[in-house]
């Protein structure tokens, strides 16, 4: 265990980090790429999946939507990996007890949303009826919980833009800012789909980036 001095962005002065903090933050550097190869290699392989009109939740149904459950179980587990290396990273400081708890709620919600897969309809899985169908109950827990976990984060950019800016660290301000941005604009009512997976893109590019920017200070 090591002890290191504050430079910059760097812990302060006498705090201590955890042997398995830099391991912790691998783990939340490589769940966004893992869950968004996972998910294309299903989208370009399971029969019917067409991004276009299905979003990538809708994998974790039929057989074989126990892949996708794990995936969003694995990238909401980065999340949570993320939440405790930045508290032991960064103790110290404007956010340091919301940001680490509003990324958490970011991967809790991630977790839910994949246990609490969406409905079978236009046509995926193949059998799955044609159009929309009502909402059952698991689906709007999803719906709810990916709501919760895309807003989560997106506090979380912004009390990450005010720390950056009075630490006058003008790029990350504008990184965490465009974030946040990405992730409060309003769904399109006719591309959904593609759009909350680029959402999604962008917010998990977003924690591999400040998971190993944290990491180098680990």
């Amino acid at each position: 265990m090591t002890t290191r001095t504050t430079t910059g962005n760097a812990a302060p002065t006498g705090t201590t980090h955890r042997p398995n903090t830099a391991r912790l933050l691998l783990l939340a550097a490589l769940a966004g790429p893992a869950f968004y190869l996972s998910s294309l290699l299903q989208a370009l392989t399971r029969p019917g999946f067409d991004i276009r009109i299905h979003p990538l939740s809708q994998l974790a149904s039929g057989e074989l939507g126990w892949i996708q459950v794990l995936s969003f179980v694995i990238a909401g587990l980065g999340g949570l990996a993320l939440s405790a290396g930045y508290r032991r990273i960064r103790p110290d400081g404007f956010g340091r007890r919301w940001a680490p708890l509003l990324i958490a709620g970011f991967g809790l919600g991630f977790i839910l949303a994949g246990l609490f897969p969406m409905d079978r309809q236009n046509g995926f899985p193949v059998g799955a009826p044609e159009g929309t169908v009502p909402l059952s109950w698991h689906a709007i827990v999803h719906v709810s919980a990916a709501a919760v976990s895309f807003l989560s984060l997106a506090v979380a950019c912004i009390l990450l833009v005010v720390r950056s800016v009075r630490q006058r660290h003008a790029a990350a301000s504008i990184g965490h800012g465009v974030v946040a941005l990405v992730l409060l604009l309003p769904t399109s009512p006719t591309e959904s789909s593609i759009q909350i997976a680029l959402t999604g893109l962008v917010a998990f590019t977003w924690v591999t980036v400040v998971a190993i920017r944290l990491r180098a200070c680990a």
